[in-house]
This record gives structure tokens, C-alpha cells and sequence, in this order.
């Protein structure tokens, strides 16, 4: 077995911005039922199915985002982050910004819904390989199948 033909499991960072920790609570007829908790069940299986490693982390403190992708890129071996960035999309964010530029490594946006089409833009969108927002909790499902796809994408073109 060559070395391009080796099991491929990368390691992704599921990180949840602002008030996500509340999904399912706080403002359900915008943001569904689902809980934080049901969620975590939901990707977590989504992971095993697929055959990449995943790490989630809810934070309300961009200073604790920006610990735990310099923790996951130094000592986890993180390939990918997928972020719900909420409310450091618009305004804040900053050091969100320059920590994803100084790890140098593919970012996915998620957004439940698709509230940066009109009124808003992403401070952060144009980091991300691409941005999945408005398909409510199976937007999670489908942007870590963007990073799986995207890291084996550029596996295969580095042999």
C-alpha cells in the first residue's frame, strides 16, 4: 500500500461562536429546536459515518476560540476548521480573523440561517473556502462534508 492509498481521517474543529451553546433555546422559530447537545450527537455520528476525527468546542469568548484552534493546530494535528462564527461575523472578530490567517488552515463557515445574504456581510467570509448558511442544522452535515471533500482534495494533490 502506497502512501497516497493510506486510510485518510483528518482531524476537524467543529468550534461554536457566540450564544450557540443556547441552540434550541434561544429564539427557536429563527434558530429550530435542536439543542447544542442534540447537535453534538448529530455531528458526532455524522463523523463516524464519514471517517474524519472531530473535536467541538462552544465559546462566548473570542479570546477561548482563538486558545483552542492555536491548542488544536499545535498539539491535536487539526486540518480543518468549520466555525459558526455568529455574532463575530458582523463587527467584532477581529482576533478570530488573524488567528485563522496565522494557522494557515482551511476554514468552512456555517451559519443555520441565511442572514448574511441581505443585510449583513461576513467579517470572516472571505477567509473560508466557503460558507454554508440557511439549510438550518444540516448545514453542519453539509459544511464538514465541504472539509472533508476540500482536505481530501488537497491530499490527493500533494502526491
Amino acid at each position: 500500500m502506497t502512501s497516497n492509498e493510506t486510510e485518510f481521517h483528518p482531524h476537524i474543529l467543529l468550534l461554536q461562536g457566540p450564544n450557540m451553546n443556547y441552540l434550541g433555546k434561544r429564539q427557536p422559530e429563527l434558530y429550530g429546536s435542536t439543542t447544542a447537545a442534540e447537535l453534538d450527537e448529530m455531528v458526532r455520528e455524522h463523523a463516524l459515518k464519514t471517517g474524519y476525527r472531530l473535536s467541538i468546542f462552544y465559546t462566548n469568548s473570542e479570546g477561548a476560540a482563538l486558545d483552542r484552534i492555536y491548542e488544536a493546530v499545535e498539539n491535536e494535528g487539526m486540518d480543518g476548521l468549520v466555525m459558526n462564527s455568529a455574532a463575530w461575523s458582523v463587527g467584532a472578530g477581529a482576533s478570530v480573523r488573524y488567528c485563522i490567517l496565522s494557522v494557515a488552515k482551511p476554514y468552512v463557515e456555517v451559519h443555520l440561517r441565511n442572514q448574511y445574504m441581505m443585510k449583513n456581510v461576513s467579517t470572516l467570509a472571505d477567509l473560508a473556502v466557503g460558507v454554508v448558511q440557511g439549510f438550518g442544522i444540516e448545514s453542519y452535515m453539509l459544511g464538514l462534508d465541504a472539509m472533508y471533500r476540500h482536505l481530501g482534495a488537497a491530499r490527493k494533490s500533494a502526491f
